[in-house]
């Protein structure tokens, strides 16, 4: 409407400078004047002006029913999503609009939302039942102890001592879980190498006493991130390897290696054949490659799922991959360290065993 309201205001201007003010009947055909001009165009503007009010108005309102009728869906899928309802999808049809990547990323939103909380619920109830598990073993001995005197308090201590022991080693395992999921620590320089030789001299008396050789191969593999937790991912997955092997003369070997933008650290073990749908769900918490069984120094079932927390916490990528003769390739790798900017070469991160 205002578009056209300065058109024709234009066009009145510019016409009417170029006729004459005259009012003069018999000259009426050959110089026509302004009320004359005014008479017979003022009306004909009004009716085109009326037109293009209602077509625009009925026009605007469809076309913007159409246009913004996605906004509609989208609002519905917000409204449920709101109210706990996570499987909504919005699905949206036609065109790669820009309506169309906003449903689209609104769909992944949700859907990475549902599996998230799927996966928090899975393990509050898993880690509700293993908190749970030497409470129940306290309970019980100490109801053992109380019903039978003379029973051998030594006894009683001893288990009460290992029940409380695995419970502080779960409690400190969920800790550092929370503490890698919300990435807050400082990042340094830390070489990989170095943490997997001192993983590996940390855990060889396991090693002795499982009949397993750790062997650790590579080159210096520069990252950045915690010390302290990726000492812990390389601990968790020797120990895994040293645990989840052959009853005797099993292998680990632990290898550094550096990629033109990323840094590798690979560790193999024997073992028993793994599929690889078990493999898959092996980072998940609580779960043990021999089922939920607990065994001597099998850990509190976060090991892997501690890893793939801390991977993610550096932004890189956790892989396993089972070995056609028998166990497990386990792969992290991470974003390599940029040198230092004044070319110093200072010294990595290492954690003291």
């Amino acid at each position: 409407m205002v578009a056209g309201v300065l058109l024709l205001t234009a066009v009145w201007v510019f016409l009417l400078e170029y006729v004459p003010d005259d009012w003069d009947r018999r000259m009426l055909h050959e110089n026509p004047n302004r009320q004359l001009l005014a008479y017979t165009f003022a009306p004909a503007a009004a009716t085109v002006l009326a037109v293009l009010l209602v077509v625009g108005l009925l026009g605007g309102w469809v076309l913007a029913g159409r246009m913004l009728a996605p906004l509609t869906r989208i609002t519905e899928a917000t409204r449920a999503a709101t109210h706990g309802s996570l499987s909504h999808r919005i699905r949206l049809p036609g065109r790669g609009d820009e309506f169309r990547e906003l449903a689209d990323a609104f769909d992944t939103m949700l859907a990475r939302l549902e599996a998230h909380v799927a996966e928090q619920e899975r393990f509050a109830a898993n880690a509700s039942h293993e908190l749970r598990t030497p409470l129940a073993i306290s309970r019980t001995l100490l109801d053992v102890a109380r019903a039978d005197p003379n029973r051998d308090p030594d006894e009683i201590i001893d288990r009460l001592y290992a029940v409380n022991g695995r419970a502080i080693d779960l409690t400190e395992a969920l800790l550092v879980l929370s503490r890698a999921d919300r990435r807050s620590f400082a990042r340094e320089r830390v070489d990989l190498s170095l943490l997997a030789e001192e993983a590996a001299e940390t855990l060889l008396p396991l090693a002795e006493e499982h009949g397993v050789t750790v062997e650790t191969h590579g080159e210096i593999a520069p990252a950045t991130g915690s010390p302290a937790l990726l000492l812990q991912l390389t601990t968790n997955l020797v120990h895994n390897a040293i645990v989840h092997n052959l009853p005797d003369g099993g292998t680990v070997r632990v290898t550094a290696s550096v990629r033109p933008e990323t840094v590798v650290l690979t560790v193999d073990n024997t073992g028993a054949k793994v599929t690889p749908q078990l493999a898959a769900t092996l980072t998940e918490p609580f779960r043990r490659g021999a089922g939920r069984l607990h065994t001597h120094h099998a850990g509190v079932g976060l090991g892997l799922a501690i890893v793939k927390t801390i991977t993610r916490a550096h932004d890189g990528t956790l892989t396993l991959v089972p070995r056609p003769d028998g166990g497990l390739r386990v792969t992290v790798e991470l974003p390599a360290s940029a040198p230092p900017a004044d070319g110093t070469g200072t010294p990595y991160g290492r954690m003291e065993p």
